[in-house]
């Protein structure tokens, strides 16, 4: 069984540590990205989110939202698995959408990656 709650590294080295997920499956936690780290301002941004309640024998799918408002006017939306490995080793994939403010409808094309 896949846990969420702990400390996760990612690819370019940003931490997450999600605390307990509640028996409803929600869950909250905090994440400091690597830009952060680089930059020499470490800060966390908040993130909530919630676990599909696990069925028999399934991976538990999962989303959360973390909002930069410490150093950046967007927030962050991810949404992925977690799988356990024949070694017993926990991966999360994820796919993520970054929305930024704009000032105007007219620039709405550009706030999404």
């Amino acid at each position: 069984q896949c846990q969420l709650s702990g400390l996760w590294r990612n690819e370019q080295d940003s931490l997450m540590e999600i605390s307990a997920v509640r028996d409803d499956g929600d869950f909250q936690g905090q994440y400091l990205t690597r830009v952060t780290l680089a930059g020499g301002c470490a800060r966390t941004s908040p993130l909530k989110g919630t676990q599909q309640q696990l069925g028999e024998g399934g991976w538990p799918t999962f989303a959360f939202t973390v909002r930069w408002d410490k150093f950046s006017n967007a927030t962050t939306a991810f949404t992925g698995q977690c799988f356990v490995d024949t070694s017993g080793k926990e991966t999360l994939t994820t796919m993520w959408l970054l929305r930024e403010a704009v000032r105007s409808l007219e620039e709405d094309w550009k706030a999404t990656r």
